[in-house]
Parts: structure tokens; C-alpha cells; sequence
């Protein structure tokens, strides 16, 4: 037999070309003829247009148009699609590719200038007088429903987008008998996604006319072909989107812009090539973002800690449009209870209009903001019972025992949730087990010295393998090799090593012989995205079955040709094989009969080509699983946090390369601490951001991370054939809810309880002098 490929750590095929500057990413794209584009974009967080004069820009050398929305002859004259309708949305108000009438967020596209370079675009585009009325700004989540409170949109009746209610069980009845009940008001602070990559697309249109082409940094090249094709009122196929090498998604690139709209709109109304690429200072007021939430909740337990219903109400800053419907709102809901087996919940979140960048999806899409409220609730109770946070924890998880469990909750889809597998209590065991055990020892000769150190826990579960498909086509070709093709777009994660070690496994082949090809619409037809965990789930599930249909017709074929039966067939070394014997035939060699010649009729019963299409369609959902601690050392006097150790215990299923779910969870992890300690996205009480540079908004550096340590558990997924759940999100979702913990742990002797996260050291000091002045005085 040849190498298994399957849970072993393989380089990853996608490398050479990366990391020796050949990548091909959308700015490295040119065709003849190419323009560039900047945008003109809204200075106020919301105003009526007056007017705008761009006459001083189209006389400027090297400008070929500045185009408004009435420039479009009709074509922009409505809002764009909304992906994710829902009954209840009060509100479906999506942008305009260019604003009409009103502006709603500072950075809302207002026109777009088309010059020979960006940077005379750009010189343009600041030419471009637009005459506008300032408006009253809703910038204040914890009032925007007050009667009287300024509207987003002033033809609102209120900023109101939705309200969602979810729960299970007798919630009054659990909490009058509780005996304990305790409350809690949370905050968690916005922030951005800051891929390496920003956003960008060159679109080229058809000289003929009625058709484009579109490159594109996206997670979704289908959905921007579905959208695109139906406000311009094109048939699909007279699109072609093509992700190529992208720079990082993390969730906004999962969205469909005004940019992409109104980029494709100038192309045709222009007849040439356009090329846009979003600088960072766009990025911080036109990419979308994630959070505000404002938390008031209870929880319940018993006499010995155990959780037992947790209800409460949340305010959800959506931002000035919809843009991906009430997704968060609705992913946050579904997130409870987390890992534990409550007996009751009871949440209802208003989804509200702000001034400020749409929110959407940010890595773990609203699954860090519950696992933070309920992991600080375990906190909580801990505290205010004197037990150890962990064993409030062992006791109230879901067991082992009781899989499959269903929650008592739903699904956006409104099916129910159900977790598949996993043991929760296992998996935070498994990480003392790493971590240790003599921490208290330690923190305690640590504060005789004057030094402060935490330590912090966090257990989560995340829905993995979104519905509703991924397809994959895989051919044998001629010489041998593999060529598999998928919709499933990647933005650095691995995807063709990934799909390369499935497919060789079942064919027999080196995985250095298996290309993908992958997010182009016109080589695959049909596909969703890259969101939610779900690739190796759903995209990596139908690359098993195409491998295995085509591994059944090799042995089929290979059966006729060789004269042998079909059970002493195996596939080993790109050949099929009589076992035991040197007899084979290559599977190049049967690809090439099934390809058929002039004259020759192909073998009866057998369809030509040795290729297979398979989609697999998720109908469960599969529950990925683990637990984090965090140590950390505070600097009372300055406030500086600094993390010592993070140790990880991962339950994603079965692991199909080890390394690269490693990767997926470090940098999940970095993700998180920066929510927990350095990202702030501030906005004044006009609506003015006031953090758009990385001198002002802070991201985590490799200088300030800790040494990521890692173990895994393997519960297989009974749910799709390769027992997998997805990776890409669960090193985010615990993370800030750890570090916070670890640090209100440090903390203790000052009787800090820290209610929000991001912190920084000036809130630290600020709580320490709050909460004991006396020792903080000394």
C-alpha cells in the first residue's frame, strides 16, 4: 500500500508559489485597456445630497468619467439584493451602489471616478463637490429604541431592524425556585476583520456586449454572480466570477459590496476594464464589521453551582444597512446553551440601526459573543459561590452519555439543534492535563513578590458544516494525474492540500499529483462559499464521494481490462492492481480508452471519462468542541497585560492534516486576544470614527503572543463520511472570554469583576482604583 495521506501533517500544496512571490492576487491582475477607480465617499454618518458637482474632476488629465447613480441610465436606481431575507426583518434596507438621496455611514459611496491611474482617481475623486445637509446621527446602541432617539434612516419610523426570541423551558418557573439567581450586564465592543489583504476587483466586459468577467477577493464568487446577475438582469452564465489567490477573508469578504455593484456597473456602462483595490483607509469605513452588543441577563443555578437557565435580552448594533441580513443576530441566539445542559433559556435580541459600518460575520460570526456572555455567567457563579470555575463547569456540561443532544434551540433555518458527538468535560480535562496543575502555588508565591498573575478558562461549541452543499468534480487525465475542480473558494486555509490528501488516498496517487482548481465560475457550476467552518465538512465530503465514484469505475474498467475480479482489485501507486501480482493497468491508461477515439465504441455499461461530479448535502449540522486556559501576568501600576500560556484542547472530529487545523487554531486564538485587548473601533457621538489607522486601532503583534500549545480530541462526526467537523473558527470563539477571565483573575485581590471586553490598560487601572483605592493608592 502506498502513504496514507489522511490525518497525516503534509506541506501544504499552495506554498511554493506564496512564499516565493508568485501568488496571483487581484492586484496583480492587468488586462488591456484597464482603468482604475477610486470612490467618493461620505464625510457625515448620515445627511441628505443636495447636490454634487463633478464638473472640476471629469476636467482633470488623465480622468475618463466620474459617474453618480443617475449616471446609470436607470440602472442604479435600486437598493441591492438582501442575501438572507427573513419574515421578521421590519426593515429590509440595503445600500445603493452609489448612495441616492441620503448617506448613512461615514465611508458610504457616493460616486465613483474612472482615471488612468488610482492615484489620479483619487486626486479626482477629491475634486468631486457633493452639497450635503447633515442629519442627527444614531450612535448610541443602548438608546437608539428610546422614543425621540435620531434614526439611522430618517425615513424610519424607528431603528428597529428585528427582534428575535428564542428559548426552551419553564424560564419563570426555574428561576422562582432557583436557589441562586444572579445578573449581569455585558458589553462587547466593536471591531474589524483587517485581513492582509483588502478587498478588490477588476471586471472586464465583453466587447460584445451583455457579458463580464469579474476577479475578485472574495469568500463567495457564486453569490456575487447570483446577486450581480439578478439587479443587472443578466442571465448567470453571462457572468463569470473568479476568486484567485485571496489574502484573508475572515467573514466580510463573505459579503457582496456597493463596490462590486457599482464597479460592474461602470465597466458596462463604460465598455472598458475597471480595476478597483480598497486601500486600509477604506477598509476601516467600508469593509463591514462585527458587534456592538449590549447584554442584561440572569442565570440560575443550584445549590452545588450547577447552571440551570440562563435569560436576559440583547441590544445588536447591525449598523446602517443589512447587508447580510439578521445573520449575527440569529447566529448569536442559536449559540446557546453553549456546552451546557440548561434546563430553561430565555433571549430575545433586538437587531438595531446605527450610523456606523454594517455589521456582519467577523471570524465565529456572533459565537464569541455568546460563549463571552455565558462563560463570564459560569464566572460569575463561581465567584459569587466560592467554587472552583471548573467544577462549576464539570457539572453543568452536557455528557458524553447524552449524545446526540438536542438543545432545545433552533437553527436560523428553524431546525432544531442537535449536537452530534463530543465529550466537553474530556476536552477541558485535557487541558489541565497539558497545562498543569500548580498554578495556584504559583500565583500565590507570585503575589508575595508584588507580581499579579490569572488564570482563565473558556469551553465553547460551534456548528460546523453549514448547509446547504459543495460539489466537486474529479477526472483522471491521461498521464495520470489528478484534476479535481470545486466552487469552494480559499482564502489561505489549506484547501487544495486538504482535498488533495482525500482524493489521493482514495485513488492510489502521490497528493502532489491532485490539482485543484477552485472559485471560478466558469469552471465549476455551481458552488456556495467559504463561511461557517464548513469546507472540509461539506466541500472536503464531496471530494470523498467523486474519489470514490471515480475509484469504483477504475476498478470496474480495470476489472475488464485486466481479466480479474473486481475484489482482487486495488488501487496503489496510480495503477489498478491484481493484488498479489505484478498485473496492473494505469490509471491514465483507462482514462485515455474512456476518452474515447474515432470509430471505436466504448465499453458497454460505462460511461465515458474516468471522472465523477458529487455534491454533498448537509442536512446536520456537526458540532466541534473545546476548552482554553489562559495565564497571564498584570502590571497593576501600568495596566499592561501580558499572556505567559495558552493551552488549547480541540475537538474538531476526525483531523485530516493535523498541521494545518494547528495553524487554523493559532490563529484563531491571536484573533481572540486581539477582541479581548487591543481592537477598538471607536466612533464619536457625531458618528466620526475615530480609529482608522493602526496607530489608533490595535491589532496583537508576534511580539506579545504566547507560545499556542495545543491538544487534540477525535470525536467523529456520525453525520458526514469522513467524520469530520469544521476548525477554521473554534481558536476565535472561547479566546476573548479566556484571556478576560484570566485577567479578573489576576485581579482578585483588588475585587475587579471585568464586565466587556476589549480592555485596555487604562480601563485596568481604572478598575483597580475602583475597586480597592486604598491598595491601589499604595
Amino acid at each position: 500500500m502506498g502513504a496514507r495521506y489522511f490525518g497525516a501533517s503534509v506541506r501544504r500544496l499552495e506554498d511554493p508559489k506564496l512564499i516565493t512571490g508568485r501568488g496571483t492576487y487581484v492586484d496583480d491582475i492587468s488586462v488591456a485597456g484597464m482603468m482604475h477607480v477610486a470612490f467618493v465617499r461620505s464625510p457625515h454618518a448620515h445627511a441628505t445630497i443636495n447636490s454634487i458637482d463633478a464638473s472640476m474632476a471629469r476636467e482633470m488629465p488623465g480622468v475618463h468619467a466620474v459617474l453618480a447613480a443617475d449616471d446609470f441610465e436607470g440602472k442604479a436606481d435600486k437598493p441591492m439584493i438582501l442575501p438572507v431575507p427573513a419574515p421578521i426583518i421590519k426593515q429590509a434596507k440595503t445600500q445603493y451602489p452609489l448612495a441616492r438621496g441620503s448617506v448613512h455611514h461615514v465611508g458610504d459611496p457616493v460616486a465613483v471616478v474612472v482615471a488612468e491611474t488610482r492615484a489620479l482617481a483619487e486626486d479626482a475623486a477629491a475634486m468631486v463637490m457633493v452639497d450635503y445637509d447633515p442629519l442627527p446621527a444614531s450612535v448610541d446602541l443602548a438608546h437608539a429604541l428610546d422614543p425621540g432617539a435620531p434614526l439611522a434612516h430618517a425615513d424610519s419610523p424607528d431603528n428597529l431592524i428585528a427582534t428575535l426570541k428564542g428559548g426552551f423551558g419553564d424560564a419563570a418557573g426555574i428561576f422562582a425556585k432557583a436557589p441562586h439567581v444572579f445578573t449581569e450586564r455585558l458589553e462587547l465592543h466593536r471591531g474589524g476583520c483587517h485581513s492582509m489583504e483588502c478587498r478588490g476587483v477588476v471586471v472586464r466586459p465583453d466587447p460584445m456586449g451583455g457579458r463580464f468577467e469579474m476577479w475578485n477577493s472574495t469568500q463567495v464568487p457564486y453569490m456575487v454572480r447570483r446577486y450581480l446577475a439578478q439587479y443587472l438582469g443578466l442571465e448567470e452564465n453571462a457572468i463569470r466570477v473568479a476568486a484567485p489567490d485571496v489574502g484573508g477573508g475572515f467573514g466580510p469578504k463573505a459579503v457582496v459590496y456597493a463596490e462590486e455593484y457599482a464597479v460592474s456597473l461602470a465597466a458596462l456602462h463604460l465598455g472598458i476594464p475597471l480595476k478597483w483595490i480598497e486601500d486600509r483607509r477604506e477598509h476601516f469605513v467600508a469593509t463591514t464589521q462585527q458587534r456592538d452588543q449590549i447584554w442584561d441577563l440572569e442565570v440560575a443555578a443550584d445549590a452545588d453551582g450547577r447552571l440551570l437557565a440562563v435569560r436576559g435580552t440583547c441590544l445588536h448594533d447591525n449598523g446602517a444597512y443589512i447587508p447580510y441580513g439578521i445573520v449575527l443576530a440569529a447566529t448569536a441566539m442559536a449559540a446557546f446553551p453553549g456546552p451546557y445542559a440548561l434546563e430553561s433559556v430565555d433571549v430575545t435580541i433586538h437587531s438595531i440601526f446605527t450610523n456606523m459600518v454594517p455589521n456582519t460575520p467577523v471570524r465565529g460570526a456572533a459565537r464569541p459573543n455568546t460563549c463571552f456572555v455565558l462563560e463570564r455567567l459560569v464566572d460569575l457563579v463561581a465567584q459569587k459561590l466560592g467554587l472552583d470555575p471548573a467544577e462549576v463547569r464539570r457539572r453543568s456540561y452536557v455528557r458524553p452519555d447524552q449524545m446526540p443532544y438536542t438543545t432545545g434551540m433552533k437553527a436560523r433555518d428553524g431546525s432544531v439543534v442537535a449536537y452530534d458527538s463530543g465529550d466537553y468535560q474530556g476536552c477541558l480535562d485535557l487541558a489541565f492535563a497539558k497545562y498543569g496543575a500548580d498554578f495556584r502555588a504559583r500565583q500565590a508565591a507570585a503575589r508575595a513578590e508584588g507580581r499579579y498573575l490569572g488564570m482563565g478558562m473558556a469551553s465553547y461549541v460551534e456548528d460546523t458544516g453549514l448547509a446547504p452543499f459543495e460539489g466537486a468534480t474529479i477526472r483522471v487525465q491521461p498521464d495520470g494525474k489528478i484534476h479535481l475542480q470545486t466552487g469552494a473558494a480559499a482564502q489561505g486555509q489549506g484547501h487544495k492540500t486538504v482535498f488533495a490528501q482525500i482524493a489521493a488516498d482514495l485513488l492510489g496517487v502521490r497528493f502532489e499529483d491532485v490539482t485543484v482548481e477552485a472559485a471560478d465560475t466558469a469552471a465549476f457550476p455551481l458552488g456556495i462559499g467559504t463561511v461557517a467552518s464548513r469546507v472540509a465538512v461539506v466541500g472536503g465530503s464531496s471530494v470523498h464521494m467523486a474519489a470514490t465514484e471515480v475509484r469504483t469505475k477504475a476498478i470496474k474498467v480495470g476489472a475488464t481490462l485486466l481479466e480479474a475480479s473486481e475484489s482482487d482489485l486495488e488501487l496503489e501507486g496510480g495503477f489498478v492492481k491484481v493484488a498479489g501480482t505484478d498485473r496492473k493497468i494505469g490509471l491514465g491508461e483507462i482514462a485515455l480508452k474512456l476518452n474515447g477515439l474515432f470509430g471505436s465504441p466504448m465499453m458497454k455499461g460505462v460511461e465515458p471519462g474516468l471522472a465523477a461530479t458529487s455534491y454533498f448535502e448537509a442536512r446536520e449540522l456537526t458540532f466541534a468542541n473545546g476548552s482554553n486556559i489562559c495565564e497571564v501576568e498584570v502590571d497593576v501600576d501600568t495596566g499592561a497585560v501580558k499572556i505567559l500560556r495558552y493551552v488549547v484542547a480541540h475537538d474538531c472530529g476526525k483531523l485530516i492534516n493535523p498541521m494545518l487545523v494547528d495553524g487554523q487554531i493559532r490563529g484563531g486564538v491571536v484573533h481572540g486576544i486581539g477582541n479581548a485587548l487591543y481592537e477598538r473601533m471607536i466612533y464619536d457621538e457625531s458618528g466620526q470614527p475615530l480609529t482608522t489607522n493602526y496607530g489608533e486601532y490595535l491589532l496583537p503583534l508576534a511580539s506579545e503572543m504566547p507560545r499556542i500549545e495545543i491538544v487534540h480530541m477525535e470525536s467523529p462526526s456520525p453525520r458526514n463520511p469522513l467524520g469530520v467537523k469544521g476548525a477554521g473558527e473554534g481558536g476565535t470563539i472561547p479566546a476573548a472570554a479566556a484571556v478576560i477571565a484570566a485577567v479578573e483573575d489576576a485581579l482578585a485581590p483588588f475585587d475587579v469583576r471585568i464586565k466587556r471586553h476589549p480592555i485596555s490598560p487604562q480601563d485596568i487601572v481604572e478598575m483597580i482604583d475602583a475597586g480597592m483605592p486604598a491598595l491601589a493608592a499604595e
